[in-house]
């Protein structure tokens, strides 16, 4: 079992409901219907581990008022939930159900709002239609509700109580005052905003219930993996927060992927037939020859949260080993070390950077990254990201400059500082941008050469650090930023194979630094001397 495993699931253990809702709510749900069901009278199916969750959340209640903290007597205890479950395993049902409790069921509220809060409208739908599926299937509710598939909202008639999918901009969303929501699939939810609507609007009302059911997602970037590491932390007993109940299946990272005894521990579904082990075989065997494919089944079978992008440049984990601090001692060597740097520069939307390459060794390389940013956009950066821009810019790990353009005239200063610093061999740029700052330092003597992104330059540079990668030859010191940048980077391959471009599957998510630590360590491998004039035939040949 993992750290985190919900052992209260299958363990038996008893959980006390000392007001009786917790069994109120599973009866409701039991008396449901549901078009696919396969129970007589086509009964919801509330499997055992469906039950338990149910009883989790509904069960613990406080037992007396507390005017001091605006408590009443029968208020949930349990105000957030995090199931986190495989593909498959009929969460999209359960949740369903839990609107329908809370819109038609006793856990409703006259003039009460249930929110199917998703990352796009089509999704959204998803557990909407089939909360209106089960209503339709039951005659003895279809004149309880009213169902307007035109504004996605099903009416309470009698208790105005109303059940809506919501998604698309958050910021249209502020003046709701949900009293439950079921946020589905967060983990492709492409910002932050609806999230930030919805929990605030939580907030404004009393003894209100937050329930996010989704499978596993990528990279530590954005609101998905802030509550899932939160969760995390939560059932590995780091934090103490009674209010949120955390539901994690989730494989641990070093668990063997191919192994069906993992696979049941995870999908809680599987001993009731659901996926379907036949199905989950056959993905697995196509995995196995598909790197592509295995991410995929980690991710959507197995809920093991992906480092990296969704066609990764890199294993993270290896890319990890070179993590180790440089001691002062190491720095100070690399004064007098031939060094190369590398600059990719941006405007507003993406990072400026500067890489620094040295040869460790035969075979491995020393990098240094320096990050920069323009200071008016740090909020904004923090939104769409998830990212800490600004306790980044506190600790020196990325520089603000004034206004909301990169001011180029800070990085040049960086760069000649950088070339009395150390033993600079080349400063190699991408053309983009770079053309003024190219002139100013070949005026002055330093060698500054363009470094043209087509296949020609990048095939090489690419595979190069892939390779120090991979032989666990290349050590970064752990610089977070950078790391971020890794995580983001997808490689794109030609026909036969080969490493062509570094891209992402996200425009506002930056890889500068990774573009330009390939730069750096291509032209730490192949330098022996100073080009002090751009040579293109020379570079693209090297």
């Amino acid at each position: 079992m993992t750290p985190t495993y919900p052992s209260w699931i299958d363990d038996g253990s008893a959980i006390p409901d000392p007001l009786g809702y917790g069994e109120r709510a599973v009866t409701f749900l039991r008396n449901l219907r549901h078009p696919k069901s396969r129970a007589p009278g086509r009964a919801f199916q509330l499997d055992p581990w469906m039950e338990r969750i149910v009883r989790a959340i509904y069960s613990p209640r406080y037992l007396e008022d507390d005017t001091d903290n605006q408590i009443s007597k029968g208020d949930r205890i349990i105000t957030s939930v995090f199931l986190m479950v495989p593909r498959g395993n009929r969460k999209t049902s359960l949740g369903a159900a839990l609107t329908l409790l809370h819109t038609i069921g006793p856990e409703r509220r006259p003039l009460g709002q249930v929110v199917c809060a998703a990352a796009d409208q089509k999704q959204a739908r998803i557990a909407f239609d089939e909360a209106a599926s089960i209503l339709r299937q039951d005659r003895r509710l279809t004149p309880l509700v009213k169902i307007a598939d035109a504004r996605n909202r099903v009416t309470n008639r009698k208790h105005g109580t109303w059940l809506e999918a919501l998604s698309a901009d958050g910021a249209t969303q502020h003046g709701r005052t949900p009293d439950f929501c079921l946020m589905d699939e967060l983990h492709s939810w492409r910002n932050s905003s609806l999230w930030e609507a919805l929990r605030t609007g939580l907030a404004k009302v009393p003894n209100s219930l937050n329930v996010i059911i989704t499978t596993a997602g990528r990279g530590s970037a954005g609101v998905a993996f802030d509550q899932y590491d939160y969760a995390r932390r939560v059932a590995l007993g780091e934090i103490d927060d009674p209010g949120l109940l955390p539901i994690l299946f989730e494989a641990p990272k070093g668990a063997d992927w191919r192994d069906e005894a993992v696979w049941r521990q995870v999908n809680p579904g599987l001993r009731f037939g659901y996926p379907a082990l036949s199905g989950l075989r056959q993905l697995a065997r196509e995995a196995a020859n598909r790197p592509a494919d295995r991410a995929s089944f980690k991710q959507l079978h197995l809920n093991m949260w992906a480092d990296g992008a969704a066609d990764p440049f890199c294993d993270l984990e290896t890319y990890d080993k070179g993590s180790a601090p440089f001691t002062a001692e190491e720095l100070d060597e690399l004064r007098t070390e031939p060094c190369w740097l590398a600059v990719d520069l941006s405007s507003n939307r993406d990072l400026t950077v500067i890489v620094a390459a040295w040869r460790d060794g035969a075979e491995g390389y020393i990098v240094r990254p320096w990050f920069f940013c323009p200071k008016d956009n740090l909020e904004d950066r923090e939104r769409y990201s998830g990212q800490p821009y600004r306790q980044w810019a506190t600790d020196g790990l990325v520089t603000a400059t004034e206004g909301n353009v990169v001011d180029f005239r800070a990085v040049e200063m960086k760069i000649r500082e950088l070339c009395d610093e150390f033993d600079v061999q080349e400063i190699a740029f991408d053309p983009h941008l770079a053309r003024n700052i190219l002139n100013n330092l070949l005026e002055d003597g330093l060698p500054a050469v363009e470094m043209r992104q087509g296949a020609i330059t990048m095939m090489p540079a690419i595979k190069e650090l892939d390779r120090a990668i991979t032989g666990e030859r290349l050590r970064h010191g752990g610089h977070p930023v950078l790391r971020w940048n890794f995580e983001n980077t997808e490689v794109e391959t030609n026909s036969l194979g080969h490493l062509v471009r570094l891209t992402k599957s996200k425009r506002k998510l930056p890889i500068d630094g990774t573009v330009a630590t390939a730069m750096a360590v291509a032209r730490a491998s192949a330098g022996e001397t100073k080009y002090l004039k751009y040579d293109p035939i020379i570079l693209e040949a090297a």
